[in-house]
């Protein structure tokens, strides 16, 4: 089969140092999908950013071709003109981080019609119909809404979506897809990874797919090329490189591969239960604006949500992406107000329960220091203009904990905790790679001896072998200082690993919740099920159950009776054995 794509011998570089990029070739035939595997640092996004020759400015391409068929024209030397041409066209991409990749100041149905609007001189009534069409088929429960919304209305999955949507709504023949799903729930990774396909054999479109998931790649690629540190480590079939790996790089990956285990893990007896936080009743209503003649309308991000979290333990709460768990997360920590009824209260050591949304100033200082969170996005966490020094020992001053060297010392001490050393404090946070930025948050979140951390998404921009260095991490420093855990998730793999009680939820509310133990091996809601389905492994011969995604993802309405709701109208929470609850009708 003749290749849609030829890249031969490219070599990237920066300045005077050593190639970043090092004598790449591989060739990515019409209709498969080749997967660029390897680490945050391999070199293979700059790889494919080169086929569109949209590199950084100080980027320098030392060396190499990349043929276009049938005219194998060289899109490294063609005139800026017509690149443009190519862009967006017949060679789409789908970049990892939709925030920067998205105009904050226009609609997001505005942004993706525009491409029909420059390749297809499409009208916008007929730019808006594809458009829609492509938001209900990459997920979107509504649309007509999303169409209308700004990117920072949209969570951190579904501005992924909207992304996807525009770099497939022209049907290109090349679809370069960058990282596409680390930030989606696995269930929605399950179905944009099925869509792709589909679209595949329609259009007999081509995809360079770049990832670490190992499991991603066993449901979708044909060819893998496995780079580390600027060049190729192993390149072959899938089948052949996932099943018997020649090279200790991909070995290694391969074992990193987050999977559920296939025993459970004894449960985690805690005898007399000593809650650190409890949720009850707790309800959030947002009410979204009203643009033109229409009415303001309120949308219900999470309701009757009874969780506690008992000290010392880890408490997950899984989900797919706008269902409501980063919201709980904020609210129990006291950063959202919840609605009228709702309770969020904090035992700390020694100490009355505190209501964490009617505290006095005095108080709330006194929580906050208790009370810490480790953000999703280790880029945008940490200030670009402020020296790691400084990032660590800003708490310590916001409370007025010790004099200036005090601080120092401390924040040395837990760059050690986090495995990092105490000469980075004098660094900006661009010098640092996506895990360690993490471990910085970690850190940083450490300079008050919390009681409780609240983890939302902690490892789910990392590469897969990161990933399990940052899990290793949490559990030691749990364990050592005795630390509760709320940690919020859409990876049953990791959960499985780290968590005490899940707690899973859809659209607002807790749909089950049990130990791992019972929850893993003996799932009783189909959105459960879907969840445990969706997740990815690295076997050629295991493939993601794409049916039985979609009927546990699908709409509430759509589940068997037993389960079924539509609106507000969902049933009881209810005990079905000791330790397990399923909301279900009677």
């Amino acid at each position: 089969m003749a290749p849609l794509i030829s890249v031969e011998d490219l070599t990237i570089g920066f300045g005077a140092s050593a190639p970043v990029v090092d004598g790449v070739s591989f060739e990515i035939p019409e209709g498969r999908t080749l997967a660029l595997v390897g680490e945050s640092g391999s070199g293979k996004t700059l790889t494919c950013r080169s086929i569109l020759r949209i590199l950084p400015g100080a980027a320098q391409l030392r060396s190499g071709k990349v043929l276009l068929a049938p005219e194998n024209k060289d899109l490294l030397k063609i005139s800026d003109r017509d690149i443009r041409d190519i862009r967006g066209n017949l060679i789409s991409m789908i970049f990892q981080e939709p925030m920067r990749s998205l105009s904050p100041l226009h609609g997001i149905g505005d942004q993706v019609s525009e491409v029909l609007c420059l390749h297809r001189d499409a009208g916008r009534r007929d730019a808006k119909r594809s458009v829609m069409d492509m938001f209900d088929r990459v997920g979107f429960a509504d649309p007509e809404r999303t169409y209308r919304s700004y990117p920072f209305e949209l969570s951190g999955g579904m501005r992924q979506r909207a992304m996807i949507a525009m770099a497939m709504v022209a049907r290109p023949r090349l679809l370069i897809a960058d990282e596409p799903t680390t930030a989606l729930d696995v269930t929605t990774q399950a179905q944009v990874l099925g869509l792709i396909k589909d679209l595949q054999r329609q259009t007999e479109m081509s995809v360079i797919l770049v990832t670490h998931d190992l499991g991603v790649v066993a449901n979708m690629a044909d060819d893998v090329v496995v780079m580390n540190r600027g060049r190729v480590m192993e390149a072959g079939p899938a089948a052949k490189v996932l099943s018997t790996p020649g090279h200790g790089y991909t070995r290694r990956l391969i074992a990193a591969a987050p999977l559920i285990p296939e025993v459970a893990k004894p449960a985690n007896a805690s005898g007399v239960a000593d809650p650190i936080l409890e949720m009850k009743s707790l309800r959030k209503t947002y009410k979204l604006r009203a643009g033109g003649w229409r009415k303001a309308t309120s949308v219900t991000a999470c309701r009757d949500i009874n969780l506690s979290l008992v000290r010392g333990q880890t408490l997950a709460i899984v989900g797919e992406s706008g269902s409501g768990k980063s919201t709980c997360a904020r609210i129990a920590l006291g950063a959202e107000v919840p609605d009228e009824g709702s309770e969020v209260w904090f035992h700390g050591k020694g100490a009355d329960p505190l209501p964490v949304h009617d505290l006095a100033r005095t108080e709330r200082l006194r929580f906050q220091r208790q009370a810490q969170m480790v953000f999703q996005d280790p880029y945008s966490s940490l200030s670009p203009r402020m020296r790691i020094g400084a990032t660590l020992t800003e708490p310590l001053e916001i409370h007025g904990i010790g004099d200036k060297q005090t601080r120092k010392e401390i924040a040395a001490e837990r760059l050690k905790w986090v495995g990092l050393h105490k000469d980075m404090l004098s660094r900006y946070p661009h010098a640092f790679s996506g895990g360690q930025r993490q471990r910085l948050s970690i850190a940083r979140a450490l300079t008050l001896d919390p009681q409780l951390l609240i983890c939302d998404e902690p490892t789910s921009a990392l590469d897969v072998s990161v990933q399990d260095q940052i899990l290793d991490l949490l559990e030691g420093i749990r364990d050592r200082m005795g630390l509760s855990y709320l940690f919020i998730s859409h990876d049953l793999a990791v959960v499985s690993r780290i968590a005490d009680e899940v707690a899973v939820m859809r659209q607002g509310v807790i749909v089950e919740q049990a130990p791992p133990d019972t929850l893993f091996y003996d799932p009783q809601h189909p959105y459960t099920k879907a969840l445990i389905a969706a997740q990815p492994e690295p076997d050629i011969a295991r493939p993601i159950d794409l049916a039985l995604v979609a009927q546990g993802a699908g709409a509430p309405s759509s589940w068997p009776e037993m389960f079924r709701f539509d609106g507000q109208s969902a049933p009881d929470l209810r005990e079905t054995s000791p330790g397990h609850k399923v909301r279900c009708h009677a």
